[in-house]
């Protein structure tokens, strides 16, 4: 064994990577002989000859941290060679574990994959912002626990034993699984509502409120709305999420999974997900506190990818992706913040481009958008090569003031978006009606998007606003505001209460949506909304299996969608339930 490796596997966590065959001690491999990849501090590469205690004491000490650290600004990404280790791995916040093959078999952990509720009394419901990503795992007792909430990626996974969505049964309120497979059972417990794509597992129980299988060959018997089960054959269109991969020569990449369509179940059946490899010399590697918009966009503009290592970018302007098929990346949650009321980022209106991996936070001057995709009036047709969104969260307030007018903007016709929060914080710092102030958090204005697991929460007007035709919405997750002070200012129009969470604009004449659920917490006396979901009465618009619910003691949702479905009111809580509109 050369001696540049042996002492890259007992330093790996300096975050620098070098070739395994280079002529320099390094952590790791890297893109080709005597090559340098530099990851920042805050990733850790570990292989499997370095001593299981001291990957042990690396991951403790990052948990340590992250353990509680909701609105803090450390971020992390844990990554694994190929290969076998045997160790306890806590995913705490910002947190993203990696395993870096090209297969979830190619890494093997033995022991302990868990996620703990963050709140006391096995309290998930603030479980935020963490990752798993392609590996294998069997769990020391059997079962694997992943109690989480929003924001929470669980992707091209493989459990070797049991799973369950929940903590001693206490509250967890939603979450993701995509690419993955589970050879025993999956549990769902307590969780509120959940969604499952292109994934397989030997049986699935449990329910609550909202639970979707899209592409899913194992989805659970039952029909909505008892069990509420939504049951989707096969996933329409979509592609995997890219990520980082090593090959046997020790050269990273990424890997850009191919598009599928009319799909169900896991992409690496055969081993290698189907796709295309991205070599890292045609990536920038970015890093935070070092990096700028000006700096980033200067690469951009010379046709290189883009990888955020972890870390908060605080942006005086917008990034600016205008090549075609960019492929944007972040590691261990990199948050782009806009500092001086800006976007955060902007794309071009052109095929391929990919954002994945990112946590956008606005910033106390109020941005009018924090992602837009394409600029406004886009109309080229994007269908045989689509934009893809995938796990981009957005946050308005929490860590502190923030304040934009929309979240996410999506112009371009037939994007995908495979994953995402969007979330007005009901807690933390900068938080209040007039404080962390947020209209939007979804406008939808290209024809024909996509989305898969569409979680929006606490925006001051629509929480999603649909203005283009033919879009599909395949699980939708939705609390209204909990903050309006008083009915005057939540009214949307005359007659008409607060402001429906999911709104298809009047003129839209075709759309469609699967798995609807939409609760209110209302904290003032006196505040209601007349209607969750508010769409044209046209045969072309329909929704699917839709419930509502008023929890905490105050307010009331009157009805569903339009003027049916009844009226959700806490006490005695009914929670009426659609099964098709019209």
């Amino acid at each position: 064994m050369k001696i540049g490796l042996v002492l890259g596997m007992l330093a790996c966590a300096a975050g620098t990577v070098l070739a395994a065959g280079g002529d320099k001690p390094g952590l790791g491999p890297g893109s080709g002989p005597g090559s340098r990849l530099d990851f920042g501090p805050n990733v850790m590469v570990f292989s499997p000859q370095m001593p299981a205690e001291e990957i042990q004491a690396q991951i403790d000490k990052v948990y340590a941290v992250q353990q509680h650290n909701e609105f803090g600004p450390e971020r992390n990404a844990l990554l694994f060679l190929p290969g076998e280790y045997k160790v306890d791995l806590p995913v705490g916040f910002y947190t993203q574990a990696l395993g870096l093959g090209a297969s979830p078999d190619s890494v093997h952990i033995s022991g302990n994959v868990h996620v703990d509720a963050a709140s006391r009394n096995n309290n998930a419901t603030t479980t935020f912002w963490r990752a798993a990503e392609g590996f294998s795992v069997t769990p020391e007792d059997g079962t694997m626990q992943w109690a989480v909430s929003q924001a929470v990626a669980f992707r091209r996974m493989h459990v070797k034993g049991d799973m369950v969505l929940h903590q001693k049964r206490g509250w967890a309120s939603g979450g993701w699984m995509s690419d993955t497979l589970v050879d025993g059972n999956v549990g769902s417990g307590t969780q509120q509502q959940w969604i499952s794509r292109n994934s397989e597992w030997k049986s699935w129980t449990g329910s609550n409120w909202n639970m979707v299988f899209v592409g899913v060959p194992q989805a659970p018997a039952g029909e909505w709305p008892q069990p509420p089960y939504t049951k989707v054959g096969e996933t329409p269109v979509v592609r995997e999420k890219p990520f980082l991969v090593v090959d046997k020569a020790g050269r990273y990449g990424v890997r850009v999974p191919s598009l599928r369509r009319n799909s169900a179940g896991i992409t690496w059946h055969g081993g290698a997900t189907p796709g295309t490899t991205i070599p890292m010399e045609k990536f920038y590697i970015a890093r935070a506190g070092v990096d700028s918009a000006e700096t980033i966009n200067a690469q951009l503009a010379k046709g290189k990818n883009l990888l955020l290592t972890p870390g908060i970018y605080e942006l005086t302007d917008a990034i600016h992706v205008t090549q075609p098929n960019t492929v944007v990346l972040g590691l261990g949650f990199a948050t782009l913040k806009p500092v001086k009321g800006t976007a955060a980022m902007t794309t071009a209106d052109v095929d391929g481009i990919i954002v994945a991996g990112l946590l956008f936070d606005a910033g106390e001057t109020k941005s009018p958008v924090l992602l837009e995709v394409g600029p406004e009036g886009s109309r080229a047709s994007h269908e045989k090569n689509p934009i893809c969104v995938e796990d981009v969260f957005f946050r308005v307030g929490g860590a502190g003031v923030g304040r934009a007018v929309a979240n996410l903007e999506i112009n371009s016709n037939d994007t995908i978006v495979d994953h995402t929060w969007i979330w007005r914080a009901d807690h933390g710092r900068g938080v209040g009606w007039d404080s962390n102030v947020s209209a939007h958090g979804l406008v939808v204005n290209g024809n024909d998007v996509t989305a898969y697991g569409l979680f929006v929460e606490h925006h001051q007007q629509f929480q999603v606003l649909w203005n283009g035709k033919g879009g599909r919405t395949y699980f939708y997750q939705s609390e209204i505001p909990y903050d309006p002070p008083d009915q005057k200012s939540y009214t949307s129009g005359l007659g008409t209460n607060g402001w429906a969470s999911y709104k298809v604009a009047d003129g839209v004449t075709s759309h469609e949506a699967w798995g609807l659920g939409i609760y209110s917490v209302f904290r003032h006396p006196d505040v209601v909304l007349t209607r969750a979901i508010e769409v044209p009465k046209d045969p072309n618009v329909r929704f699917h299996h839709m419930i509502t619910v008023a929890l905490d003691d105050k307010g009331e949702i009157s009805n569903v969608i339009n003027d049916a479905g009844g009226a959700a009111v806490p006490k005695p809580r009914v929670t009426p339930k659609v099964t098709s509109y019209p």
